[in-house]
């Protein structure tokens, strides 16, 4: 049995039924919003909270700005206390979290996948890396008065009302954290072998003649698939994550119309699915996606540098 479900295992009843009761509460009716006014897309919407344009181009600080800067700001500020507090025998649960984090950044990310002299020398990048997807997903899943399309009235003032949303769940942050690998990479291997010998070392030992000219085009082709496929990757899981959760928690219900009792029992129903739907997410697809982008980067770097494919 893994340690999730050993932990949830030692869930209080009480806490189950009070979880699942206020995914029954989210999921019914609510009087201020019809259900053809519900639009699952206005949950990702970007509205500008700060106006800002630069030389023409949209600058504005929005909700996934404000996601980034606060994956970012955890990023450096949980490490950097952790450093300066860092013991040769852990005497506090981040440290030894912290450490475990390490461990699998290092052994099975970085030095099962490079050369030490490489690995040495990207580790830093791609534990960054892996720490800063993972708080971002993490982050989507802890609800945050950020949502602006909808808001709510507390003592005559209009305030944003509570949603989930991660950075990552909108494609312009995993394909620039794609482009920055991909460009990484692609330095490293032209640093390590120079622009023709890199190019050369794209056509596999053992291809000669003819075949050169179309196997070069398949790989440099496959090199920007790379950018796809590694963007979309975190983008698809993270946003399917997000859309379960929130039909779940209620939009179903929403979108269906029901009366009170059928909303009520498809609450429950859902509900349970919903809280299910969270945990798996929580507990295995945010680390499980931060695991697997760092790991390719790793691949990739050894890719770049190695002699022969």
């Amino acid at each position: 049995m893994t340690p999730l479900f050993e932990q949830a295992r030692q869930v209080p009843l009480r806490l189950w039924v009070a979880i699942i009761t206020a995914f029954a509460v989210l999921a019914l009716p609510s009087t201020a919003l019809a259900a053809e006014e519900f639009e699952p897309a206005d949950e990702f919407r970007l509205d500008p909270w700060i106006p800002i344009e630069i030389f023409g181009i949209d600058m504005s600080i929005n909700k996934a700005v404000f996601y980034i800067i606060l994956a970012a700001v955890l990023t450096v500020l949980v490490m950097v206390l952790v450093a300066r507090t860092m013991k040769v025998r852990p005497e506090s649960k981040m440290q030894t979290t912290v450490e475990l984090a390490y461990g699998l950044m290092k052994d099975n990310i970085t030095d099962s996948n490079l050369n030490p002299k490489m690995a040495a020398r990207w580790f830093p990048f791609i534990a960054t890396l892996f720490l800063f997807i993972w708080f971002s997903n993490m982050l989507g899943y802890l609800p945050l008065p950020t949502n602006t399309t909808h808001t709510m009235n507390v003592l005559g003032l209009e305030l944003p009302t509570f949603a989930i949303y991660a950075a990552t769940a909108n494609i312009s942050m995993p394909l620039i954290l794609a482009l920055v690998v991909w460009i990484s990479y692609n330095v490293e291997g032209i640093r390590a072998k120079g622009p023709i010998g890199y190019i050369r070392g794209l056509v596999p030992a053992g291809v000669e003649g003819f075949m050169v000219g179309p196997i070069l085009a398949i790989e440099l082709l496959s090199h920007f698939v790379r950018l796809i496929s590694l963007s979309l990757r975190l983008y698809a899981n993270i946003l399917a994550g997000h859309l379960l959760i929130l039909f779940m928690a209620g939009g179903l219900v929403v979108l269906l119309g029901m009366g009170m009792v059928g909303s009520t029992i498809l609450g429950l129903a859902t509900g349970v699915l919903g809280v299910a739907f969270f945990l798996f997410e929580i507990g295995l697809v945010a680390t499980l996606q931060a695991f697997i982008f760092s790991t390719l980067t790793a691949i990739y770097l050894d890719g770049a540098v190695a002699e022969e494919h």
